[in-house]
């Protein structure tokens, strides 16, 4: 079930890990309210308007916080992706007791700084959107990459693009060795 490094928590950590892993929806009260809100994200990449961009993924989170009732997170749109040794970075999600919590994405490729694909961002965005709810809703002090976690931005992800129930695809998973990662081509074949 676990992710590589679960073997590595402490208890207390592998508990909030499981009971994260165990939350796999995100119900929503008005979620044909979101669509709408896609449509200038889209835009605004389309468009290369970092200012318009922050604006319409503040108005997505700003909505989102309020169908859940949690705090709304500061909300900030970067340039160029940071590259990290092994990989880059597409956002990022920080809190800590003196200020709102923040979620930072960042709208172009690291090595060709290119504009970010509409539907990429989406992901982005709602992934730390998602370690948001964790921290709040979920009262998780720790947010861990867990199927769940995964589980729920594909929720999320699809209740912003309108995409019909009998249209959505659930993630397949597939444990190779101690890891578990999502069955691309398994997702693919459906």
């Amino acid at each position: 079930m676990p992710f590589a490094y679960y073997d590595r928590l402490g208890e207390r950590d592998k508990a909030i890990y499981r009971a994260s892993d165990r939350v796999t929806e995100v119900r929503l009260s008005r979620p044909e309210e979101l669509r709408p809100l896609v449509d200038p994200i889209r835009a605004a990449l389309l468009g290369d308007d970092r200012a318009a961009l922050e604006a319409a993924s503040s108005a997505l989170c700003r909505a989102l916080t309020a169908m859940m009732g949690v705090t709304a997170p500061d909300v900030g749109v970067l340039a160029v992706r940071p590259s990290l040794r092994d990989a880059e970075l597409h956002g990022l999600y920080t809190r800590d007791d003196r200020r709102r919590p923040r979620i930072r994405v960042w709208m172009r490729t690291a090595i060709r700084e290119k504009v970010s694909s509409p539907k990429a961002l989406l992901n982005t965005l709602l992934h730390e959107f998602c370690h948001h709810l964790d921290c709040t809703r979920l009262a998780c002090p720790e947010s861990y990459h867990t199927r769940g976690f995964y589980t729920r931005i594909d929720h999320l992800y699809h209740h912003a693009l309108g995409t019909p129930l009998e249209k959505r695809r659930p993630l397949r998973w597939i444990k190779r060795g101690s890891v578990w990662s999502v069955d691309w081509r398994l997702l693919a074949r459906r």
